[in-house]
């Protein structure tokens, strides 16, 4: 019960702090709905003024034609019927001032909220217009802070309070306190007459009065405080019984559940523990009982604070915090469903647009669909470029039909996404360019053998950013997509997809005195004995230059196979040694020079005769006279 009373103190602690800290956003409301009803009176003012002006000078000039068509005698009738239908056009137009006149009093009654004169949470009636200096609030609150007065210095009585009729207004008064003044305008507001206006605040107030003092006598007072003990009770014992039952039902959930609470892994790690999984559990049943206690705290609250008069504002209050962020919450949405439709529309047709141009993206790519110049590796990134134009289009179009879309915060953080994804993605977005242009320009596709700059491989991956080639060595090196665009690439693969087969070749230095011709046969000999080489076209070979000390020959052959390169070059140029070694040809370096006289041979020994040995020298001497 102790414990009770304390969170009912703290509560009404806090209730406090949060009034004092919305005063300040009232008084800002408050002055602006002042402006507005004095910027109301002051046109209400205005209207009167006008409408009395008007009918004021239309009376004056019928009554000055009626005199006229008083002295005419009766044979004057043209003068007459004149004049008679200038008077029935003054009526006429009157008519339709004062009907004009009438719609804009009506629409500014309908759009003018008063200030409501209220006594111990009753409201009285409302103020209107202003009088002198005074705005209508402080009209109000003058009236209130009279009668209040009265009332708690035991100075009211309500047959004294009377009607007293003033020249241009009617007065309130209660013996000689003025407690309201009802002037023309506050008439002009209630649409009345101003003693009957005047008659019925009187029995308004006299009621309010008379209904309080009835509440609050000695007996009334007693009952309600024997009614505040008894909900005190009441909600200690519930406090208490739910303290109590909540940790019964602990125990049985956690008998029940205890058996589920096995851990969460991934293969075998374990991210949350039995134990931890248990600790979680607890820790939201405790959550969950101090919302319920703390809920039925609260619900005390109101049904305390009604059971006396002075302070059943409160209780109100306290149940409107439920109440209203409640039906705010239902209006707001029932006032966004046709928001919530039209975006639903827009989604559901950007969904259907994009499922059509994947089915036509996905038949291109098979071969099923062809369109001719649009090659069947364009339609997967022309699918994902032309569904990230539909999202982007889609989000544009829904943008402001999202709630807050229109509000500075949103626009704060829309400015400053925008700003840091323009600063830090200057690379990446000459990257994401760069793998679109490059994806259209075709200069390769995933499994060609390609050289990227100094990088030779074989495609593995194509993105938008960055392309990733794997080496003969099992390498994976990733390019970004604005270096291949500014640099070179050479496609080995296409060649020989396209055309009779890629041409590799090699170049093998020999001297001058192999004869050509079979130089010729023994290269291309070595390279048709390669697997991978084509027998047609026939291998072929170029002299490509005549050095000094030796001949280059190249030898040039057909193949199918680019991405076996490395193997087709190392059994070429095995199988050229072996010929060259077969033909009794020596492959020397470029700068070495053989002295044939008493040396070895270059060729290996089991490709020479079984007698053969190196010569002897030759040395001849000539005598001279």
């Amino acid at each position: 019960m102790i414990k009770s009373l304390i969170n009912c103190f703290l509560f009404v602690a806090v209730f406090s702090i949060s009034e004092i800290g919305n005063a300040q956003t009232d008084s800002t409301n408050t002055v602006k709905q002042d402006s507005v009803l004095e910027a109301q009176s002051n046109q209400s003012t205005s209207l009167l003024e006008i409408a009395d002006s008007v009918k004021l000078a239309d009376s004056l000039e019928q009554m000055s034609i009626q005199k006229e068509i008083d002295k005419l005698r009766s044979n004057d009738l043209k003068k007459k019927a004149q004049l008679q239908a200038r008077l029935d056009s003054l009526k006429h137009e009157k008519q339709l001032k004062e009907e004009i006149t009438k719609r804009k009093i009506d629409s500014l009654k309908a759009n003018t909220k008063g200030v409501p004169v209220v006594l111990y949470e009753d409201t009285l009636f409302y103020i209107y217009s202003k009088i002198g200096p005074f705005t209508p609030r402080e009209r109000a609150q003058s009236i209130q802070n009279k009668l209040t007065k009265l009332v708690e210095n035991k100075g009211y009585n309500g047959s004294r309070l009377i009607v007293f009729d003033a020249d241009d207004s009617q007065e309130i008064m209660h013996e000689d306190v003025i407690i309201l003044t009802l002037t023309k305008e506050d008439s002009f507001w209630l649409d009345g007459d101003p003693n009957e206006i005047a008659n019925a605040y009187v029995e308004s107030i006299n009621a309010t009065i008379t209904e309080y003092q009835e509440s609050n006598g000695i007996l009334q007072t007693v009952l309600r405080l024997i009614a505040l003990l008894l909900v005190i009770i009441i909600f200690s014992l519930m406090v208490k019984y739910l303290n109590k039952g909540f940790t019964r039902f602990n125990d049985w959930v956690k008998n029940k559940l205890e058996h589920y609470l096995t851990g969460i892994k991934i293969k075998e790690y374990e991210i949350i523990t039995a134990t931890t999984e248990m600790d979680i559990l607890n820790w939201l049943l405790k959550i969950l009982k101090w919302a319920l206690i703390v809920f039925t705290v609260y619900l005390s609250l109101p049904i305390i604070f009604s059971i006396f008069p002075s302070t059943e504002g409160i209780s109100r209050k306290l149940i409107s915090y439920v109440t209203d962020p409640l039906l705010s919450f239902i209006k707001a949405i029932v006032g966004y469903i046709p928001e919530m439709i039209t975006i639903m529309v827009i989604v559901a047709i950007t969904r259907y647009v994009v499922q059509i141009l994947k089915f036509m993206a996905e038949q291109i790519e098979s071969g099923k669909l062809e369109f001719p110049g649009f090659y069947s590796d364009w339609a997967k990134p022309t699918f994902n470029l032309l569904r990230v134009l539909l999202y982007a289009f889609s989000f544009v179009m829904i943008f402001p039909y999202l709630p807050g879309s229109d509000s500075p915060v949103f626009r704060g953080v829309s400015v400053f996404l925008g700003v840091l994804f323009s600063l830090g993605s200057s690379s990446a977005i000459g990257n994401l360019v760069a793998g679109l242009v490059i994806t259209y320009m075709r200069p390769f596709k995933i499994g060609d053998r390609v050289k990227i700059g100094e990088v030779t491989g074989e495609i593995i991956e194509k993105t938008m950013l960055v392309t990733r080639l794997r080496t003969i060595k099992n390498e994976d090196i990733t390019i970004p997509n604005a270096s291949i665009l500014n640099g070179h690439t050479i496609n080995y693969s296409t060649p020989s997809e396209e055309t009779q087969g890629l041409i590799l070749h090699t170049t093998v230095t020999l001297g001058y005195d192999v004869p050509w011709k079979l130089v010729h046969e023994v290269l291309i000999a070595a390279a048709i004995k390669i697997e991978e080489v084509k027998k047609k076209p026939k291998p072929f070979v170029l002299q490509t230059s005549l050095d000094d000390f030796y001949v280059s020959y190249q030898v040039n052959l057909y193949t199918k196979f680019p991405e076996k390169s490395a193997v087709i070059y190392s059994n070429l140029h095995a199988n050229i040694q072996d010929g060259c070694n077969e033909a009794g040809i020596e492959i020397l370096s470029p700068h070495y020079r053989a002295a044939r006289d008493g040396n070895m041979t270059s060729i290996p020994e089991n490709y020479l005769p079984k007698d053969y040995e190196a010569p002897s020298f030759s040395v001849k001497q000539k005598k001279e006279n």
